[in-house]
């Protein structure tokens, strides 16, 4: 079975001023080209359909025909919401749609029903969890042993009820500790919103969404697809792509990153007002794309940004890097330190030495140790 696994389309999303309704529409459209060469059986789509709980119309219109057209294709399509998504706005209407093709997660209720497709091996189980936090399994789940995200997806995993000798396929929307982030997903304090990645061990594949770089977390069949676009600076170096996963007999899988190529690419641009003027430095960028530009000059140009747009139309952002602006940047960062506590500032010490946050347990031992430090001190 061809499983075509895509996510955090963030449909209505904007570049600084820039609204990407266009960029997003001519990307949905590669990604049904990649429907119709390569005829997956089912689409999973694994949250953030759209950027923001209350979506533009426009992006609603936008989703209704890519969901359309997906359906004419003859592909199934298997959704749930993200932390970015209004879960029941999402899944208004899905008991109609489905007996269109169209599987959409209903708001998390205790009970995750699958979705069942056969093929030549028989049949794949689809599972759609769609974003939960630990009070919404919690509240389901009273008894049960949960202080974590991880032991709320352990628990909302077991009331599934999987049969671990079938092929099962998993949809979720969460932060997998080890994922590498970027600046674009919401972060929680303190990484209490981390899961393990073992809460997933022995379901075939986990079709993930959340984080916006493609990647495989644990196992290669644990699996974030990416964004289809690029949605910010720290993701320019990124190359997008969907993912397609064939499912052969219980225990072959196969991942494969299709590319995707957008309308406008996302560039970081660094140099003299002069040099970014003369569009034969930049000969290998394409001038319509969205570019955040950086300038070494030691005098701010006046307008600058206006200046820069005759040139690179589409500009989201400009910052200056030289003596003025790396005081300031001291400045402010001394000043931020400042108003941190305690318990915060060594947060930022362990992210600084560790490249990660500090887990829920972690936290609480440095808050209740200071806590005792401070105490005797008095």
């Amino acid at each position: 079975m061809r499983v075509l696994h895509i996510s955090d389309l963030h449909l209505g999303k904007r570049l600084n001023e820039f609204s990407l309704l266009d960029d997003q529409a001519y990307i949905l459209q590669a990604i049904l080209d990649k429907v119709d060469a390569l005829a997956p059986q089912a689409v999973v789509i694994a949250g953030d359909v759209y950027d923001k709980p209350l979506p533009p119309a426009e992006a609603v219109t936008l989703l209704d025909g890519f969901l359309w057209a997906l359906q004419q294709r003859g592909a199934e399509v298997l959704l749930i919401a993200g932390n970015h998504d209004s879960a029941e706005r999402l899944a208004f209407g899905a008991r109609l749609m489905a007996g269109s093709g169209v599987h959409i997660a209903p708001v998390y209720d205790g009970h995750v029903t699958p979705v069942t497709l056969t093929d030549a091996y028989g049949p794949v189980h689809f599972y759609l969890l769609p974003f939960v936090k630990t009070a919404h399994v919690k509240r389901f789940y009273p008894d049960a042993d949960i202080a974590s995200t991880t032991d709320a997806l352990a628990v909302a995993i077991r009331e599934m009820g999987m049969d671990y000798g079938a092929r099962n396929v998993l949809l979720c929307h969460q932060f997998v500790t080890g994922a590498a982030r970027t600046e674009s997903e919401e972060l929680s304090l303190g990484g209490a919103d981390n899961v393990d990645a073992a809460v997933f061990d022995g379901i075939d594949y986990v079709a993930l969404g959340h984080l916006h770089g493609p990647q495989s977390v644990g196992r290669e069949t644990v699996r974030y697809c990416g964004t289809p676009l690029k949605y910010s600076l720290s993701e320019a170096g990124q190359e997008k792509s969907v993912t397609l996963v064939t499912l052969g007999e219980k225990g072959r899988v196969t991942v494969e990153a299709l590319p995707l190529t957008p309308r406008r690419d996302v560039r970081a641009l660094r140099g003299s007002y002069m040099e970014l003027m003369d569009r034969r430095n930049y000969e290998n960028t394409a001038t319509d794309d969205y570019v955040y530009v950086t300038l070494t000059d030691e005098e701010d140009i006046p307008d600058g940004a206006a200046r820069l747009r005759t040139v690179y139309p589409h500009l989201v952002q400009l910052t200056y890097d030289n003596r003025r602006s790396r005081t300031d940047a001291a400045l402010a960062a001394a000043q931020a330190a400042e108003k941190l506590t305690p318990p915060e500032l060594m947060g930022r010490l362990y992210q600084q030495q560790n490249g990660a946050d500090m887990n829920e347990a972690q936290s609480a031992y440095v808050k209740e140790l200071m806590a005792k430090i401070w105490e005797g001190e008095r």
